[in-house]
C-alpha cells in the first residue's frame, strides 16, 4: 500500500495550453493517506477519470509530479507502479476459466501454487462465483464478468493501490449494494489504498472514508460524508450531494442577518465579507421548518416519497425545496423558518472561511 502525493498536478489534452480553460485537470496538490479509501465524485467531464489515469500511469501529467510513499513515480509505467485497476467494462480472458482468470496475476508473480489456490478460492467465495470456478469466462453474464475483474484486482496483496473506474456500471442494483459492502469490508480487512471513481453519490458515500468532489477540472472539497452534507465548502458540493440538494439563495448581509429579497434570515454569527463579493446562503431542505410561523412561501407541489415529503415552493422569487415529515401538517398559506446553525454563507461560490 502507498501514500499517494499529487504534487501540483495539471493536465491538458491539447498542446500548448495558455489558459485555465485549456486544462482538463486544473492544479491538484493533495496527499492521500496510506491505506485510505477515497472516492472521486463528480459529473461527467469534471476530470475524475483523467486524475485516476494519471495516478495509474496511463496518462503522463502536463505539469507536476506524483509520488507513491514519497517515491517519484511520474515517469514510471503502470506495471512499475505496482497498481491494480478495474475498469468500467470488464476486461477478462474469455478463454480461461473463472479460477484461472483470478489466478493469472498471482502466477505471473511466481506466487506458490498453494498460496494461489488459497487466495483464489477465498476470492471466489467473496464475489459469489465459487460454483462457477471451472466455467469458461466467455459464457458468463456481464455482471459476472465484472465480478471477475473486481476479484482479480483484489486477489493480490502486494499492490500500492487499487483503482476503480466506475466498476459497477454493468452490475444490477442489488449486486451493486452487495459488492460495495464487500469492498468496504475488504478495505478494513487488508488496508489497501483504494481510489474509486463514480458519478453516483450513493456509491461514493457508502464506499469511501473520504470523498473527493470534483467540478470543472478541480477538487472543490475532500471530506467525510457528514462533512460534505453539513458543511459543503462550495455551492456545487451542496447542490450535488443530497436528494434534493442544498437550496442556494442570493442574499445580502447585514450583521448577523442575511436578507433574501424582503425577508431577513437569522444567522448564528456575523460573517466577514469583502465588498463586491457575490453572496449566497445555502440551507439543506432537511433544516427548513414549515408551518404557520416564519417567512411566507408559495407552494407549487408536494412530492410524497414514502417516509417523508418534498415540498417545492417559491421563496422571494427563488425556488426552494423543503423536507417535511410524513403526516406533518402543511398549511395552505405556509411559512418557513431556517435553523440558524445550519445556514452556510458563500462568497463567490466558496463557503466563507473554508476553501480546499
Amino acid at each position: 500500500m502507498a501514500r499517494i502525493t499529487l504534487d501540483h498536478i495539471r493536465h491538458a489534452y491539447g498542446p500548448n495550453p495558455s489558459s485555465e480553460k485549456d486544462y482538463a485537470l486544473r492544479e491538484v496538490d493533495h496527499e492521500w493517506e496510506d491505506g485510505g479509501a477515497y472516492a472521486l465524485l463528480g459529473p461527467s467531464g469534471c476530470g475524475k477519470t483523467t486524475l485516476l489515469n494519471i495516478i495509474s500511469g496511463l496518462l503522463h501529467p502536463s505539469h507536476g509530479r506524483i509520488l507513491f510513499g514519497g517515491k517519484d513515480v511520474t515517469d514510471l509505467s503502470t506495471q512499475e507502479r505496482n497498481i491494480a485497476q478495474v475498469f468500467q467494462f470488464p476486461v477478462i480472458y474469455d478463454t480461461m476459466t473463472v479460477y484461472d482468470n483470478l489466478a493469472f496475476p498471482l502466477r505471473n508473480r511466481n506466487v506458490p501454487e498453494a498460496e494461489v489456490d488459497r487466495r483464489v478460492r477465498d476470492m471466489l467465495e467473496i464475489i459469489d462465483l465459487a460454483d462457477w470456478s471451472n466455467r469458461k469466462a466467455q459464457r458468463l453474464t456481464a455482471d459476472q464478468k465484472q465480478k471477475i475483474s473486481l476479484g482479480r484486482g483484489l486477489v493480490r496483496n502486494d499492490v500500492n493501490a487499487i483503482l476503480f473506474d466506475e466498476p459497477l456500471t454493468v452490475i444490477d442494483p442489488h449486486m451493486k449494494w452487495v459488492l460495495r459492502s464487500q469492498l468496504k469490508r475488504l478495505h478494513k480487512q487488508f488496508g489497501f489504498t483504494m481510489v474509486y471513481v463514480t458519478h453516483d453519490q450513493t456509491e461514493a458515500l457508502t464506499f469511501a472514508d473520504k470523498v473527493v468532489v470534483m467540478f470543472e477540472g478541480e477538487i472543490v472539497q475532500i471530506g467525510t460524508p457528514a462533512e460534505l452534507f453539513e458543511r459543503p465548502r462550495h455551492t456545487f458540493v451542496g447542490y450535488f450531494i443530497g436528494s434534493p440538494g442544498m437550496n442556494v439563495l442570493p442574499a445580502r448581509l447585514e450583521g448577523s442577518n442575511a436578507h433574501v429579497g424582503a425577508q431577513a434570515v437569522a444567522l448564528d454569527h456575523a460573517p466577514d465579507v469583502k465588498a463586491g463579493d457575490r453572496i449566497e446562503i445555502g440551507i439543506r431542505p432537511e433544516f427548513i421548518r414549515i408551518g404557520r410561523e416564519g417567512m411566507p412561501v408559495r407552494i407549487s407541489r408536494v412530492e410524497d416519497i414514502g417516509r417523508h415529503r418534498i415540498v417545492r415552493a417559491e421563496f422571494e422569487g427563488q425556488p426552494i425545496a423543503i423536507v417535511s415529515a410524513e403526516g406533518e401538517d402543511i398549511p395552505a398559506e405556509a411559512r418557513i423558518s431556517f435553523d440558524p446553525s445550519a445556514v452556510n454563507i458563500y462568497a463567490n461560490s466558496w463557503r466563507i472561511g473554508a476553501k480546499v
